[in-house]
């Protein structure tokens, strides 16, 4: 038998057959242990972040159109009819919505809040579904100028009834423009809302209500089919780039387009640093896991210390010791990476199947097992185990002949 085979199958039996103490056991099995926790514990955190950003994608590509067009020269879109016209022209464009939207105070009972108004025409559904985010009431009829969606904290904060069209509240815009103030009219535009429908916030629809455009346009005192934006549904959006070049020619530098990646640079570049956060914290997780490894592999070094002295004997090199402990820590590491993978996607899979884990009373952490996770779990385990055996497996030959 080879040297290299012989080495391996003494670190196996090393590993498997009984200890000469409990105590190296007991360290062994606890390496073991802990290696199979800690890379089970990262597989299933990376598998819920996973799902969350999935679950982030999905909500944000119902806020967030494929194309959006903005002015360059302030807040209006300018030439309104001219953009219009060429997005009806255009045979990639399956839908778009004009969009308004600014600060308003809103007031309920002389309870005020600073809140955003985003006002819509019918067709904005077409464009960003929010109405299939609605949790309680509906979503605008397009019936009456008044009727709005509010964000669900904000309106917790007021109190105001949905679906009641006898609680109203009232919304206050402040009027451009100088002279003297004599009464309140003066200052602000008023209009009473009544609340149809309540949608879940998020970091870009914190303190937001959901209006019909006429709203929005009385309140600024805006010209009819005034318009900030306009949000463009593609057919194809995988196309999204090559229409934004080709409607950005048509109508010049006037207005600005962004694709949706574009428009939520800033949200994925958060997500991305969450994620490498995440693989760094656990990295150093698995690291300090690997001093159990660590203290394994010097316990069984002097556990077999006799017996190294009668394999140096029989023709053994301090090398050959060396790689038998060696090998006998990568057992170890791969023992715990590969039971570590097999407990986390049990895990996951049970969460995925049951929803047991709850991250509010009514929502499971979503969960998604993600096929490169693997591949990055098992790499960042195997390069700590496998860096600690080789570092401590380095054994002196002197502190095996000694009182020989």
């Amino acid at each position: 038998m080879a040297k290299g085979n012989t080495a391996f199958y003494i670190a196996r039996r090393y590993l498997i057959a009984k200890k000469g103490s409990q105590a190296v056991s007991f360290i062994t099995g606890l390496a073991a242990f802990a290696m199979m926790v800690a890379v089970a514990a990262m597989f299933i955190i990376i598998s819920v972040f996973s799902g969350l950003e999935d679950l982030n994608k999905d909500f944000i590509s119902n806020l967030h159109a494929d194309l959006t067009l903005k002015s360059t020269q302030g807040k209006v879109i300018p030439n309104i009819q001219k953009v219009t016209s060429t997005l009806k022209s255009e045979n990639e464009i399956s839908h778009f919505s004009k969009l308004i939207e600014e600060k308003v105070y809103i007031d309920y009972k002389n309870t005020g809040e600073i809140a955003y108004i985003r006002g819509v025409d019918s067709a904005y559904v077409k464009v960003n579904p929010i109405d299939k985010n609605i949790f309680y009431g509906s979503y605008p009829s397009f019936k009456f100028m008044n009727e709005v969606i509010m964000e669900a904290q904000l309106n917790n904060r007021l109190a105001i009834p949905v679906a009641n069209d006898v609680n109203v509240a009232t919304l206050f815009m402040p009027k451009p423009g100088k002279g003297i103030i004599n009464k309140e009219e003066d200052i602000f535009n008023k209009r009473d809302i009544y609340v149809t429908g309540i949608f879940p916030g998020n970091d870009q629809l914190n303190n937001y209500i959901i209006a019909p455009l006429e709203l929005t346009s009385e309140l600024l005192n805006l010209p009819k089919n005034s318009a900030y934006e306009i949000a463009i549904k593609l057919k194809n959006p995988e196309k999204a780039n090559a229409i934004k070049e080709d409607l950005q020619n048509k109508l010049g530098n006037q207005v600005t387009i962004k694709t949706k990646a574009e428009e939520n640079a800033a949200f994925w570049k958060m997500i991305n640093t969450e994620k490498l956060m995440i693989y760094l914290i656990f990295a150093l997780v698995i690291f300090i896991t690997t001093f159990n490894l660590a203290g394994a592999i010097i316990i069984l070094q002097l556990d077999k210390k006799d017996q190294a002295k009668s394999l140096i004997s029989l023709g053994f090199t301090i090398s050959d010791l060396r790689k038998t402990y060696f090998n006998t820590g990568l057992l170890i590491v791969l023992f715990g990476v590969i039971s570590g993978l097999i407990l986390g996607t049990i895990i996951c899979v049970i969460q995925i199947q049951t929803g047991i884990f709850k991250a509010t009373e009514t929502l499971p952490f979503p969960v998604k097992i993600f096929w490169p996770n693997y591949f990055y779990v098992a790499l960042i385990g195997l390069f700590f185990g496998i860096s600690v055996s080789w570092i401590f497996s380095k054994i002196n030959k002197e502190n095996i002949i000694e009182n020989n």
